[in-house]
Order: C-alpha cells, then structure tokens, then sequence
C-alpha cells in the first residue's frame, strides 16, 4: 500500500524538487501539490494523507498555523520543511520532528522519508501519539515565541520541556537548585531529580530569568534563591554553597558580577 502524500510549500521549486524526489519512489503517492496554508488545510481534510511535508514560513499563514486550523484526527505524519529558523528547529529537536532544513541534500531527504515511512509500516496509523506530540509542539512554540521578535531569543517563562526515554517532562526554573555543564549536555538538577538535556550553558543561560539564574563559572549556573552562603578559601578561592549542601568554585571571570549581584 502506497503511502498517500501532500507537498505544502509557497515555492514552486521547493515543490517541484519534493515532488521529483517523491516520483523515484513506488511505495509514494503524491496527492497534491499546495501552494498557501487555506489550499492546504482543504486538502488535508478531503484526502487524509498519511504524510505531508510542511513548510513553516508560507505567505499566507505559517505551517503551524496550518495544523491548528485542520480539523482532522488523527492529524497526518509531519516533515517540516524550512529556511533556518532557530526557534522551530529547537522546539523540533525538543519534540523529536523530523526536519528538511533549506536547502536540503537528497541523501538527508532519503533519511527522512524512511524513517516516515517506517514509522507508518509499524504503527499502521499515522497517530501512535503524533496528534499529541503536535499538540505539545505548537502550545510549546504558542509559550515561548509569543511577543517575541524575530531577533530575539525566548525565556523560558513557566516551564523547561525536557526529552527523555518515551516522555516529555517539564521542570519549572523556580525548582531548579543548579545547572553543571556535561560534555554536549547539561545536568538539570533539582532538589530531587536530575535531567539530561542537550544543550549548552551559554544559550541556557539566555534563557533563564537573570533575577533568579547566575552563573558562576563556565560549567555551573545556580539559582541564587538556593544559595546558603559565600566562602572564600584561602587568599583567592571563593565557593557558593547552597543549602542542600553543594558547593560550587567561582570563577574569577564571573566572581564581579557574583558580587554586584548580591550587593557586596
């Protein structure tokens, strides 16, 4: 059984190069070609495609737009196509998507139809938690691009998706006690669990509410509402302890802004 397929991108040679790519494939069948987000949420509700690909940045609505719009369940298998656009690539990443970043090499487009494709074949349904998984993906983009310029970077303002083995978790910045730097991820720690992310320091650091996160060395940021005390060790050792007992150096790089922080 062929799997039933919607080109959606405002660019001819966007579509026509899916389109092409698709045609060298027999177990594709390529429904339609869309042009705008209204030709595309007509479409998806008459054919019920098993897979679209979709670009985020159309002329008259957003992809994103485009699939709160459409009323169909289960909501059809999703490869985001798109120029670079750091915030979907993040929220993509956070939520396991799939994406085609522009201009994308065929080997990488092959990557992404077989794992589509491999999805479909085992779950027989384009849904196995895809319908939700969306769901999360735009409240996600919804919380932290809101009022947001296209220059600017998002804070996390009520909770951190986190993306673990077969779940999603959600931690709240108030609860976070401190973030260690880990190889390519960091150690999220609470007063009771800790999490893996990948990411770094430095972009979290961005993200996080400066009147609550400091950092205070190039692999440790704290919050300062767990802080128990400063210790200076010696003529130049300075430590942050915090009341779970943990103690963090201060680098000298970070230490005047420490201090001018907490008024001393």
């Amino acid at each position: 059984m062929k799997i039933r397929t919607l080109i959606i991108d405002d660019e001819a040679l966007a579509r026509r190069r899916i389109r092409h790519l698709l045609d060298q494939r027999e177990n594709v069948e390529v429904l339609k070609e869309c042009k705008s987000g209204e030709e595309a949420i007509n479409a998806i509700e008459r054919e019920k495609p098993d897979l679209i690909f979709l670009d985020i940045q159309m002329k008259d609505m957003t992809g994103f737009e485009v699939l709160e719009s459409v009323s169909v369940h289960p909501l059809p298998m999703t490869i985001f196509v798109t120029a670079y656009d750091q915030y979907a690539i993040k929220a993509f990443d956070i939520f396991a998507f799939d994406y085609l970043l522009k201009p994308f090499k065929e080997e990488r487009f092959e990557l992404s139809v077989d794992k589509a494709i491999a999805s479909l074949r085992k779950n027989n349904s384009p849904d196995f938690g895809n319908s939700q998984q969306i769901q999360s993906l735009l409240s996600y983009l919804h919380q932290h691009t809101s009022g947001e310029t296209a220059n600017s970077s998002p804070a996390f303002a009520n909770t951190i998706p986190i993306k673990g083995a077969g779940k999603i978790s959600f931690v709240e910045p108030k609860d976070i006690v401190h973030i260690e730097a880990s190889g390519y991820y960091i150690e999220i720690h609470t007063e009771d669990k800790k999490y893996l992310l990948r990411e770094s320091l430095g972009n979290m650091a961005e993200k996080l509410d400066e009147q609550i996160f400091i950092r205070i060395h190039r692999s440790t940021i704290v919050n300062l509402h767990y802080m128990e005390e400063i210790q200076h060790n010696g003529s130049s050792e300075v430590e942050v302890v915090l009341k779970n007992g943990r103690s963090f150096r201060v680098s000298k790089s970070y230490r005047e802004e420490l201090f001018e922080r907490l008024g001393i």
